[in-house]
């Protein structure tokens, strides 16, 4: 089931692109932004690492990534709510956070970078993982996997991420 991509023009467009850590969620958030600026107006591109790093939010139990993702939801919602355009990616593997967007905030898409963990890990996506073996969600900390995202985007690592990119912006385009 496809839905309008803008349900309120008075109101920014929330890109919520989830997925686990190496996924290739922020990558394919900083190729989208231009063309996401081009087609529906100003535009942040901003990632859980950035909000983490600014606010220096450094626990990583699963009780506080839950009160960090409720606490980005609502941020997300302040800049939509001011016209502003926000591609926010974030692990945020938590079934509540996507339903208090859902219900919350008027122009939500909802983007899942689906990948295989053992992928990952073989690949050494991310340097957090070999290091950090503790509060690693899809390893100790099990994923709320999304249930009807608006897109999936399956990233086996075969593909570059501009034909990732144009491939999420393809289907972006016809939510309209």
């Amino acid at each position: 089931m496809t839905r309008k991509i803008i349900r309120n023009k008075k109101k920014g467009i929330l890109f919520w692109i989830t997925g686990l850590s190496g996924s290739g969620k922020t990558s394919i958030a900083k190729k989208i932004k231009k063309k996401i600026t081009y087609l529906y107006g100003p535009t942040l591109e901003l990632s859980g690492d950035n909000l983490r790093e600014i606010f220096k939010l450094n626990k990583f139990s699963k009780k506080a990534r839950i009160k960090y993702v409720m606490n980005y939801v609502h941020f997300a919602k302040l800049i939509t709510d001011q016209k502003i355009n926000l591609i926010f990616s974030v692990i945020g593997m938590y079934e509540n956070a996507r339903k208090w967007n859902k219900k919350n905030i008027d122009n939500y898409v909802e983007i899942y970078i689906k990948s295989d963990l053992s992928k990952i890990l073989k690949l050494k996506k991310k340097t957090l993982y070999p290091r950090n073996k503790k509060n690693i969600v899809g390893l100790d900390i099990k994923p709320e996997f999304p249930r009807k995202p608006d897109i999936v985007i399956n990233n086996n690592f075969t593909e570059s991420v501009d034909n990732l990119s144009k491939e999420l912006l393809n289907k972006i385009k016809k939510l309209n």
